[in-house]
């Protein structure tokens, strides 16, 4: 910068630059330089600054930052001022996002991906039926999060969608393909120094429930005498 910036000493020793700084870090919402100026100036009589030393401030931060090669700024934001992390690692922090988001899966949400991974492809109206509830909203969330995916369409009566799970589902939960998901035998091994356990037992805790129920289906076809023609199940 052309002009040489007078970055006054407080009496605690801290620098008028890093009280600017401060101001904008602990801030919820953008602080407007007017704000901190004015903050500055009702708390400290030695010191007379207006607007546009603050933004002068403001640019010397930003200089500091580019000089030492960090990650965020400070930028302008609906009239006032925020730190805010540079364009370049916008990716590293979709990523970081999407991972977070990934685990915070309800039991709801982690009994619809389930019957989903188990019974895949599979329609919604097969998954209401087997759940006893709606589960669009739950699905509608894991598409969100990319666990599940569209796969075409049902012949069945309307032509439902079918769902299957993604890649980014593989990914999640450590597999290569949908024919490593775990079996009931595997638990113990599977549950051993895993940050995904509380998740995998939920999957598998459902899986054995649909085998279950899958058991007492078969026992209870073989009781009729046209099991094809029974009627299915009301939801």
């Amino acid at each position: 910068m052309s002009k040489k910036l007078n970055d006054y000493q407080f009496i605690d020793g801290s620098r008028l630059s890093s009280v600017i700084e401060a101001l904008v870090f602990a801030s919820d919402e953008p602080i407007s330089a007017e704000k901190i100026r004015t903050i500055i100036v009702e708390q400290e009589d030695q010191i007379e600054i207006d607007e546009q030393t603050v933004l002068e401030f403001i640019d010397k931060l930003n200089e500091r930052y580019d000089e030492m090669g960090l990650s965020f700024r400070i930028q302008p934001l609906a009239g006032g001022f925020t730190f805010a992390t540079q364009p370049k690692y916008h990716y590293w922090l979709s990523v970081f996002q999407h991972q977070n988001a990934f685990r915070k899966l309800s039991q709801s949400a982690i009994e619809t991906l389930a019957i989903i991974a188990y019974r895949q492809p599979i329609t919604k109206p097969e998954v209401d039926q087997i759940r006893g509830v709606d589960s669009g909203y739950i699905i509608r969330q894991l598409m969100e999060k990319t666990l599940i995916e569209v796969f075409g369409r049902s012949d069945s009566p309307g032509k439902p969608l079918l769902y299957r799970t993604s890649k980014h589902f593989l990914k999640h939960f450590g597999l290569n393909d949908v024919s490593e998901l775990p079996k009931p035998r595997e638990i113990e091994e599977i549950l051993k120094d895993d940050d995904m356990a509380e998740h995998r037992q939920l999957l598998l805790e459902r899986q054995m429930m649909m085998e279950y129920e899958k058991k007492d289906r078969a026992s209870s076809d073989d009781s009729e005498s046209s099991p094809e023609d029974a009627p299915k199940e009301e939801e």
